[in-house]
């Protein structure tokens, strides 16, 4: 959640606080000032036109803003020694204190600069015969300031990375969002393939089969019983369709009670034997790779029944250390196929998600399909 500003900072920004109190407390150490050597009211000069260019340039040229806030801390800290009162000091820490508050700067260069003015606080007071207190008390106030503007500068960058950590973590969401929007759209359209495809694919059959039964023999009955199958495909497949969302949070039957009746389906449906084998020792699955595998078996026998119409299939489920196989053949018949269709894809991606793999082409006049999972 989003940090609420403070209240100062809903009325103007911080840093334009600072700088407009900087301002009056410049021109007030001007007003109030007495010195009496011209040569020192030109460097308080100089050092409060380039306290207004920081002023001025700080959001458009930051880099030359430092700058000159740099010389507007340096030039009276080289005075503070003849000055007749403590103007010179506090033209001094002023800029120095904003200086050391600036994000755009390294805090290397913030000591540097604090440490110059130091330096030059002492060695005027030296030069001026002042005593070692008044050196140290002046050197102690410039550090002093040097210390809370980085206290300043601190906070400043922990809510610009704060905000940068705000901003990655926003985007983070809005791309898991994203990909997670599109594994459901590869999920919907993987649910939308195994429910039609199959339905659309059986009904496709039996069509062809009445207009061949017309059309050939001009076997009225045998058309009316396609066509009749053919409508039950048709409200079989539309019931589906209807509770595909409802069917995935089904309790799975067992693998080998699912398969057996898919493959007493296509049977009933295609007029073709499909002859179903077991081997192993059956033991219990996750529900992931029992849909993937009845998926992958729906699938096999529709692409058997489009692309080899009347030719038998053999599926068979071996159960193996360590791995489940199921093998799905039929006879390549008169069709050859070339490349993979979008059913293929869906049975990897389906197997994909429960740790398994597939084969599929020909082999000794047969099309196999060899779905394997590793559990």
């Amino acid at each position: 959640m989003p940090k609420r500003p403070l209240l100062p900072d809903t009325i103007a920004p911080s840093w334009l606080v600072v700088q407009v109190l900087g301002t009056l407390f410049v021109a007030g150490t001007l007003v109030t000032a007495r010195e009496p050597d011209p040569r020192i009211w030109a460097a308080y000069g100089v050092s409060s036109a380039c306290w207004l260019g920081f002023v001025l340039l700080a959001s458009r040229r930051p880099r030359t803003a430092a700058t000159l806030l740099a010389v507007a801390s340096v030039l009276p800290a080289a005075l503070v020694g003849q000055a007749g009162d403590s103007s010179a000091l506090l033209l001094s820490v002023i800029p120095l204190g904003r200086l050391a508050a600036l994000t755009t700067l390294s805090v290397g260069v913030i000591l540097g600069t604090g440490l110059l003015d130091v330096a030059l606080a002492v060695t005027a007071h030296t030069v001026a015969g002042h005593s070692a207190g008044a050196a140290l008390g002046d050197a102690a106030v410039m550090l002093m300031l040097v210390l809370v503007g980085l206290n300043r500068r601190q906070y400043e960058v922990q809510a610009i990375q704060a905000g940068a950590l705000l901003e990655q973590t926003r985007l983070a969401q809005a791309e898991h969002a994203r990909a997670a929007a599109l594994d459901e759209r590869t999920r919907i359209a993987r649910e939308i393939h195994d429910v039609l495809a199959h339905s659309l694919g059986a009904l496709g059959v039996q069509l062809e089969l009445a207009e061949a039964l017309l059309e050939e023999r001009s076997d009225v009955d045998g058309a009316l019983r396609s066509v009749r199958r053919s409508r039950r495909l048709a409200a079989d497949g539309l019931a589906e369709a209807r509770n595909a969302v409802a069917a995935l949070r089904r309790d799975v039957p067992p693998l080998a009670e699912a398969l057996a009746a898919v493959a007493a389906e296509h049977a009933g449906n295609h007029g073709v034997e499909v002859a179903f084998d077991t081997g192993g020792e059956a033991r219990p699955l996750p529900s992931a790779a029992v849909v993937a595998l009845v998926s992958v078996a729906r699938e096999a026998l529709t692409n058997a029944g489009k692309h080899a119409p009347g030719e038998d299939v053999r599926m068979r489920l071996d159960h193996e250390p360590g791995v489940v196989r199921l093998e799905v053949r039929n006879k390549l018949g008169g069709f050859t196929r070339t490349g993979e269709g979008f059913g293929l894809a869906g049975m990897r991606e389906r197997l994909a998600l429960a740790d398994g793999a597939l084969e599929s082409g020909p082999e000794d006049g047969y099309w196999r399909v060899l779905a394997e999972i590793r559990g």
